[in-house]
């Protein structure tokens, strides 16, 4: 999805990679309804998700080996599958309305993580409305399991929100006490800073964004789903040209295309995004509003990866991507206070109230859970500043990371 965009939409390469897909891939059918030639795939029996040898001799592109080039063969392929998933999606969007009679539309499964099949389903003119949990990979399956359970177990009725959100942001994960930071402090001997006013905290981590430094910020209770929504997040200004590429290459370890999401207070989107919903999930990928972007760069389509991804294509060209798109988080007061707190400080000194969020993890790692977490995280990457609760870690002034046995002597003290 990342990487599509970087393909040349209707080249021959690109036509002739969707018809293979589809001559022998898969077959869809007018409705939406699909069949995979497990010739090519080995995820239903085995450990991998396709035979690599079949789908090199199918498109004469073999694995890329990681951390190697990208080459536009392979900016092409992804723009293939993505356009081929965006039909499908859309065919069994208008199947499932014809059905039912209903234009609200509930979507979950890992293909729901596809923001980018979701705006471009909100926008089509099937539907009136779309609602997508956050959890829409394997891992919502328990929040089916428990709704199963109520309704037909239990015997309760069904309710209706009324357009809101009645998961209220989906901060259903642990959280932990200031005596949980006081644990891991003196157990790292780690120096920090606490306020009591958490207004004066937003105020200093805001101006350390505005300088272009990068903070961890861990609140309250964790996330449920995938996507980091302000509780464990790591925090950008995306006015800065230069912050896709350190974020990507020196904080999470990872390819540089990689695009980063804007976190917009709620009544602030439209000022940013042509998007006419809420999207508190980032689950909806909508574009920058035309005042703010810039020209393409002279013979963009011929250019390297790397040359078009750092052409400046907007006033937030760290959320811009490269198809003038953001993936976008609305940040609402009633539902994440102190996030809403820290971009509003962000806005007050800026003039811009939003500001880059990625998770809180590193490539190959799970998003942070426990200050512990957090503190590891910031201590091996690059980041500049890191947030837990009330307190707040300046890097240059942390100990070395000591190693698990001599951090657990200290952790156990009382």
């Amino acid at each position: 999805m990342g990487l599509a965009p970087y393909g040349q939409a209707g080249s021959e390469r690109v036509e002739n990679f969707m018809r293979q897909i589809r001559s022998d891939l898969v077959e869809i059918k007018e409705d939406g309804s699909l069949l995979l030639n497990m010739d090519y795939f080995d995820f239903a029996t085995g450990l991998r998700m396709c035979h690599d040898d079949k789908w090199e001799a199918l498109f004469g592109l073999p694995r890329r080996a990681e951390e190697t080039d990208i080459s536009q063969k392979y900016m092409d392929m992804a723009l293939a599958i993505q356009q081929t998933t965006e039909e499908i999606v859309l065919k069994l969007a208008r199947t499932a309305v014809e059905l039912t009679g209903s234009r609200n539309l509930v979507m979950a499964g890992g293909v729901a993580l596809n923001c980018v099949a979701n705006g471009k389903l909100l926008t089509s003119g099937i539907i009136d409305n779309l609602w997508i949990q956050p959890a829409a990979g394997d891992a919502g399956g328990a929040l089916g399991a428990a709704y199963t359970a109520h309704h037909i177990w239990q015997g309760k009725e069904r309710t209706v929100a009324d357009g809101e959100d009645a998961m209220q942001g989906a901060y259903l994960g642990p959280a932990f006490s200031s005596i949980d930071v006081e644990r891991l402090c003196r157990g790292r001997q780690a120096p920090h800073k606490t306020f009591d006013d958490f207004s004066q905290l937003c105020h200093e981590v805001a101006a350390m964004l505005a300088e272009g430094l990068v903070v961890g910020w861990f609140q309250g209770r964790m996330e449920y789903g995938p996507r980091a929504l302000g509780n464990r997040s790591i925090l950008g200004d995306p006015r800065h040209p230069e912050m896709q590429k350190r974020l990507n290459l020196k904080i999470k370890y990872r390819e540089g295309f990689r695009p980063f999401a804007p976190s917009v207070l709620a009544e602030n989107s439209k000022e940013y995004f042509d998007l006419s919903v809420a999207s508190p999930y980032m689950l909806l990928v909508g574009p920058v509003v035309t005042d703010r972007c810039h020209p393409l760069a002279e013979n963009d389509i011929g250019l390297d990866l790397h040359q078009r991804l750092y052409h400046l294509r907007s006033d937030i060209p760290a959320v811009t991507h490269v198809d003038y798109s953001a993936r976008i988080q609305t940040v609402h007061r009633h539902t994440n206070k102190r996030y809403w707190q820290l971009i509003s400080a962000f806005k007050e000194l800026t003039g811009y109230g939003l500001v880059v969020n990625t998770s809180f993890n590193v490539r190959g790692e799970p998003i942070v859970c426990t200050p512990e977490d957090a503190y590891r995280c910031f201590m091996r990457t690059e980041m500049d500043y890191l947030v837990i609760g009330n307190c707040l870690f300046d890097k240059r002034e942390q100990p070395a990371l000591a190693d698990d046995e001599d951090w657990q002597k200290n952790y156990e003290l009382d």
